[in-house]
């Protein structure tokens, strides 16, 4: 800083130094008054221009390992709604077992059999319904074979491809051409069990897949949220703010700010000294 002259009354060097610092404070103040308000210690690229791209790239990075959790989640609840139909045609298949079981018994007479093959021809339609009303997002699940990408990681997709679990597809050929007045004793018996045993063995091999398939998703599920908060860590240690050492900082400069205000008061009068030279 310039030394100031008393003597000299043209230019008020002391005065201008103190404004300087005075300026030099206010400014100070702001900054992190706006750190303080926005909650922020980088509001703009000139804070820290280094620190502003890295933090902009964890930003980004975070965003997007928001939305790949987001997608496994979602991908879980759509091999979920397969499992669930899946787990439905398995009961149904287990419940067709006992029911032909029963019916191999001569215990049981033809009206006893027939009243069997009528709730085994509706046990048969209803797989063929949930095969084909089990959907997510308008799409089949069981009816058709369908392949799903689902982005589960920067760049990486996983991919499953469905089956169909429709009576045809299980090969349930028998089990089809069952009408209500059929009957199953103890000669054709055989030949309905081996369907619905296969048909046990593709559903259940199904299962099998979709439940790897959702492990698998947990186990990425849980790796991409410990990703996305040490991300987030990182970028909050960048860019926000220490809400206390803010507050000290400004608090110590709102002191100096009020010094700088009374030294300036004190530089204008000094100058005025002058006039005992007069007198």
């Amino acid at each position: 800083m310039a030394t100031p002259d008393l003597t000299r009354i043209r230019s008020n060097i002391q005065g201008l130094n103190m404004l300087k610092a005075l300026r030099d404070v206010n400014q100070q103040v702001a900054v992190h008054q706006l750190r303080l308000a926005t909650g922020r210690k980088i509001n703009n690229s000139w804070d820290d221009p280094a620190g502003h791209i890295l933090a902009a790239k964890l930003e980004n990075r975070n965003r997007i390992l928001q939305a790949i959790f987001d997608n496994i989640g979602t991908a879980k609840n759509l091999l979920e709604v397969a499992e669930g139909g899946l787990i439905s045609i398995n009961d149904i298949l287990v419940g067709m077992s006992e029911k032909i079981e029963q019916a191999a018994s001569d215990t049981l007479g033809d009206p006893e059999r027939q009243a069997i093959s009528k709730q085994l021809v509706q046990m048969v339609a209803e797989v063929g319904d949930i095969a084909d009303q089990t959907e997510f997002n308008g799409v089949g699940l069981l009816n058709s074979q369908v392949s799903f990408s689902f982005q589960t990681g920067p760049r990486t997709a996983t991919l499953w491809e469905t089956s169909s679990y429709a009576p045809t597809d299980l090969g349930m050929t028998n089990l089809l051409a069952l009408t209500e007045d059929s009957i199953i004793d103890s000669t054709n018996y055989e030949a309905y069990l081996d369907e619905i045993d296969a048909a046990l063995d593709t559903v259940t091999t199904g299962m099998a897949r979709l439940g790897s398939l959702v492990n698998r998703m947990t186990m990425k599920e849980g790796n991409i949220s410990i990703a996305q908060i040490n991300t987030e860590a990182a970028m909050g240690r960048l860019r926000d703010a220490d809400m206390a050492l803010e507050q000290l900082n400004l608090t110590k400069l709102q002191i100096l700010q009020q010094t700088s205000t009374a030294m300036l008061a004190q530089a204008n009068f000094n100058s005025q000294a002058i006039l005992g030279l007069f007198q």
